[in-house]
């Protein structure tokens, strides 16, 4: 049997003493509204959400339906009207710009649908990015990178660049460069929807390796196929929580392993 790559767990929260895992985020009453003129629009109503460490969830909606607004919010991109969100028990309202930076630099990878890769730099240079914001060390940072790549199966692409690649090689260097600084959570943005189905895929299969390895996802997408890979799914609508389940297959498998 061929040996999985090494993919380093995420930092996350210690775990409690009892050994559950620890809640990692906590958003409570949070709402949203951006002023458009004469006109208010609540993209978030009331919202209440709690993740725990080494969830994988997925957040579902039509479009215009809050879930971007509130992965961002998440993503500490944005910041909400009312309510409050915590991190890893810390109340985010209260962080400075610095405190900020560093949680968006070194807590949270994030993957976007579009890469956003540059497009001139190789893909070892292109994960070393965050490590040089955080200003590691550039031999400490080239192996983080080369471990990062390796952990997508990228070790043979590392001097290529962004025009040299598939499209599913170009995300799989944009989630190496999420891994790079050992997030606690991996925020992931319609992440296949500029991808055919098979890559697509592929690229949920390796989701789903992080997991496993102990990393916390959370992926937002408007496709039930993509969705189905996670073990929990949010759904949203005008800005409410419309629903919050464990995935169909979660459950099956869950329901197997009691019978």
């Amino acid at each position: 049997m061929t040996e999985r790559p090494h993919i380093h767990q995420g930092n996350g929260k210690p775990q409690q003493a009892d050994g559950a895992s620890a809640q990692m985020i906590d958003i409570q009453n949070l709402r949203k509204t951006y002023d458009m003129g004469a006109t208010q629009v609540h993209a978030l109503n009331r919202v209440s959400v709690a993740i725990e460490r080494n969830e994988y969830v997925a957040i579902m909606g039509p479009s215009g339906s809050g879930k971007s607004t509130l992965m961002n919010i998440i993503g500490c991109l944005d910041v909400p009207t009312e309510g409050t969100y915590r991190l890893n028990s810390q109340l985010v309202s209260d962080m400075d710009d610095d405190e900020l930076a560093r949680i968006r630099n070194q807590e949270i990878g994030f993957v976007f649908q579009t890469f956003n890769l540059l497009p001139r730099s190789d893909a070892l240079r292109n994960v070393e990015l965050p490590l040089i914001y955080s200003g590691m060390p550039g031999r400490e940072r080239k192996a983080r990178a080369e471990e990062a790549l390796n952990a997508v199966g990228l070790g043979d692409r590392m001097d290529h660049r962004p025009n040299e690649l598939s499209g599913g090689q170009r995300q799989r260097v944009a989630v190496a460069r999420a891994l790079s600084n050992h997030p606690s959570i991996i925020l992931a943005d319609e992440p296949t929807g500029a991808l055919d189905t098979r890559t697509g895929q592929e690229i949920m299969e390796l989701f789903t390796r992080l997991h496993e390895s102990g990393n916390t996802i959370i992926l937002v997408t408007h496709e039930e196929d993509i969705a189905a890979f996670a073990h929990r799914i949010i759904r949203f609508r005008d800005g409410e929580v419309e629903s919050d389940e464990v995935a169909a297959g979660t459950k099956k498998t869950a329901e197997r392993e009691a019978s």
